[in-house]
């Protein structure tokens, strides 16, 4: 990363240090030419013991960054004691990670699931794993490898990530030991029953409770997550996590049931962000601007009859078609159930009857067959079948790939915005933003 860090600090002339940990055993002194990078060995040969200073309950603690799927990615206020009092609680509750317990999550350190993973790892007085690079080098088996390796007793994943290893060639998780695993945690994305089950029953034979947990940057942890000691449905998030008075709401801030709605927080609670660096209105609008009174969080959710919690995804993303409303997960759900489908996103585009139409795009699995077959006629087939012909989509085009942030997020917005030949804004949280321009070929030639 330090050719990035090097890109940053010429833009940030307020920085006045920087720890450098050599861990490919490259850099020499002549590699530390800006007078703030110090490396990690010299910060501790000089000074073993340094002064820990004292800090207010609300100081700031860190900047956590979104992933940028709905827009220019927005810094988090977090401070001392709330944030640390939030994820404290989750991971040795939600989690069950007590001393002599391994926490390891597969994520992007500049994501808020890095700084919940070190702090509330080290809180619960347990060990904490880290790894370098992707998990998918050298091969996709290199997540169960890690596990087996540091006897890892709590496992975090994404469904992308899941969904990854499922799709693609030797998928069946075979010659390694899982049995210290006995929790699973997941957030990021809404989960396909396929891929959710398929983890919980074909890799852990249904002995290990999947902990879907679902908040965000600015949480500072989870609205909503189910606990290992109680029964979890199968991609349900259970229920609200603890201290979180989380609800349900229509269009008028009033609490439904058994409808989709707009997930709103009716009390604040000890992690909430104190607002967006820099950008006071942004936070205000991006929050407080829709409810009176209610933090509105930006996602369509469900509580079911059986009292069970469903994210459905990004409110943002919902289409609107024919009157009636359509989440994204619905569709992709149904796409993601066809053999030759490793990813999938739906997005909606103005249509002159319906206000709106949903167009799909597809990624084909890995171990598939490249000889050009074309399943974008089947999918649209299984879509009007599953969820009624209103809702069949007017396009289906199989691409290369999707543009995601780096936290492995689809991002619906720019995907939306390549279909309709429009600028996709901000694109300093994506991965893979040349994946805007595969989009926008495929569909210029169909």
């Amino acid at each position: 990363m330090l050719p990035q860090l090097e890109e940053a600090l010429a833009q940030t002339p307020s920085v006045e240090f920087v720890a450098v940990v050599n861990n490919l055993g490259t850099l020499s002194d002549a590699g530390f030419p800006d007078g703030r990078l110090v490396s990690w060995d010299e910060l501790l040969s000089g000074d073993p013991d340094p002064v820990i200073e004292p800090t207010a309950a609300n100081d700031v603690l860190l900047l956590a960054y979104t992933s940028g799927t709905t827009g220019k990615p927005k810094g988090a206020v977090h401070t001392h004691a709330g944030f640390v009092a939030k994820v404290a609680s989750e991971v040795a509750y939600g989690f069950d990670i007590t001393p002599g317990r391994t926490f390891c999550w597969i994520t992007d350190m500049g994501w808020i699931m890095g700084p919940l993973s070190i702090v509330g790892t080290h809180a619960a007085g347990a060990a904490l794993v880290l790894f370098e690079g992707s998990p998918d080098t050298p091969d996709l088996d290199r997540l169960w490898r890690l596990a087996e390796r540091h006897r890892v007793t709590m496992l975090g994943v994404s469904p992308t990530l899941v969904r990854t290893i499922r799709t693609t060639a030797g998928a069946a998780v075979t010659g390694v030991d899982l049995s210290s695993v006995h929790v699973i945690g997941s957030t990021g994305e809404p989960w396909d029953a396929d891929s959710y089950d398929w983890l919980a029953g074909e890799v852990f034979g249904g002995r290990v409770p999947i902990i879907n947990f679902s908040g965000g940057t600015e949480v500072g942890g989870s609205f909503l997550a189910p606990y290992p000691v109680e029964p979890i449905r199968s991609c349900s998030l259970g229920g609200p996590s603890l201290g979180m008075d989380v609800d349900v709401v229509d269009a008028e801030a009033r609490s439904v049931r058994g409808q989709v709605g707009e997930l709103v927080c009716r009390q604040p609670w000890p992690a909430m962000t104190r607002g967006i660096w820099g950008d006071r209105e942004r936070y205000i609008d991006a929050y407080w601007s829709t409810f009176p009174g209610l933090w509105r969080h930006g996602d369509h959710a469900l509580v079911d009859t059986d009292g069970q919690w469903f994210v459905l995804g990004r409110s943002d993303d919902v289409m609107n078609v024919a009157g009636k409303r359509l989440a994204p997960a619905e569709v992709e759900a149904v796409m993601l159930t066809h053999p030759a489908v490793a990813e999938a996103a739906a997005v909606g585009v103005p249509d002159p009857k319906k206000g709106e139409t949903v167009w799909a795009f597809w990624v084909p699995r890995a171990d598939g067959d490249d000889s050009g077959d074309d399943v974008s006629a089947a999918l649209r087939s299984m879509v009007a079948a599953e969820l009624g012909k209103p809702f069949a989509p007017a396009v289906v085009h199989r691409v290369a790939q999707l543009p995601k942030t780096r936290s492995a997020k689809i991002m619906r917005r720019a995907v939306r915005a390549a279909a309709l030949g429009e600028d996709p804004g901000d694109l300093s949280g994506a991965e893979n933003p040349e994946a805007v321009d595969d989009i926008r070929t495929v569909v210029a030639g169909a």
